[in-house]
């Protein structure tokens, strides 16, 4: 297992060597001059060519490459142009709430969805299973962003339940796991687990189904294995898969969450993405990108891993 983990780390390295030059790339490639955000519109071409400089805009695209991929390494990710604070802190804070958040609408999303998925699994063609499957179908379709609006007309415009925008009271970047912070998370957690309900329950369902007219079931059954016991062997074979859509999601989730985000003014990367992409904050917009982009990877190793742990059926060679 130590050296299928030694393997796994070996192939990551160039796939995060080409994020970082896709990352790099992309937004440099992008129109549009990031310091016109700091600079005054009567600017001097002087005052222009030292911050140019300042930044190290002034030098050929590789070698700002290979600049900004030696202080990447060192743990540096450079300093925001609009704000003039270092983006480390910046991006970490963000990564923080987005993954609270994503990590929350996941497991939303995996226990109604395995749920759905197992019901639908087992009464197959029945009206339950119709049931699960429209709300599965109905969870992948649904425009999130506009299911986010609805629901702070109705829970927080309306009903007065529950907070429309924010992560907490006092107005500040930080969520804490009390009462109060809570119920800020509800409505963006649920908004955001929709999606991902859905493709469980979808990829649930097709497993229990195959898993269930498989020839080792009926052995079981004809040996005398109660229906609990069965369950447990079905749950054991569908979960290296379910796992691996799990990790999957949770990954889209914390970097595909800017409307989400961008909706309920959640502080987190996809909020701070979009402040970036308006502001041509090229350092922020980069850090950002890639410390997303690296979580992904490093989240599908360990993913990877562990469905391997689980399922020695997969080959380690």
């Amino acid at each position: 297992m130590l050296l299928y983990i030694l393997k796994r780390l070996l192939y990551v390295t160039p796939v995060a060597f080409g994020v970082s030059v896709v990352c790099f790339a992309l937004v440099h490639l992008a129109p549009g001059d990031p310091l016109s955000a700091v600079l005054p519109a009567d600017a001097t071409q002087a005052t222009i060519d030292e911050m140019r400089a300042a930044y190290g805009f002034d030098k050929p695209l590789p070698v700002q490459y290979a600049i900004w991929l030696w202080h990447v390494l060192q743990g540096d990710l450079g300093i925001s142009i609009a704000t003039g604070r270092p983006v480390l802190g910046e991006v970490s804070r963000a990564v923080v709430n987005s993954l609270i958040l994503a990590s929350v609408a996941t497991l939303i999303g995996f226990t109604f969805g395995t749920l759905f998925g197992f019901v639908a699994g087992y009464h197959r063609n029945s009206i339950l299973d119709r049931a699960a499957s429209a709300l599965s179908v109905f969870g992948v379709s649904v425009p999130h962003y506009w299911l986010g609006m609805v629901l702070v007309i109705i829970f927080s415009a309306t009903l007065g339940w529950l907070p429309p925008t924010g992560a907490g009271p006092d107005g500040s970047g930080n969520w804490r796991p009390d009462f109060e912070h809570l119920r800020y998370i509800i409505l963006p957690a649920v908004t955001m687990s929709v999606i991902p309900t859905g493709i469980i329950a979808r990829t649930v369902r097709a497993l229990v189904a195959d898993i269930l007219a498989q020839d080792f079931v009926e052995a079981l059954r004809a040996k005398g294995m109660n229906e609990w016991g069965v369950f447990k062997h079905v749950v054991r074979n569908a979960a290296p898969t379910a796992l691996a859509i799990m990790g999957l999601q949770l990954g889209y989730l914390l970097g595909g969450s800017i409307l989400i985000e961008t909706v309920f003014a959640w502080p987190g990367t996809g909020f701070l993405l979009n402040a970036a992409i308006f502001q041509r904050d090229l350092p922020l917009l980069q850090g950002s990108i890639l410390v997303l982009a690296m979580f992904f990877v490093a989240l599908n190793l360990i993913v990877d891993v562990m469905q391997t742990a689980l399922d020695p059926r997969i080959e380690r060679a």
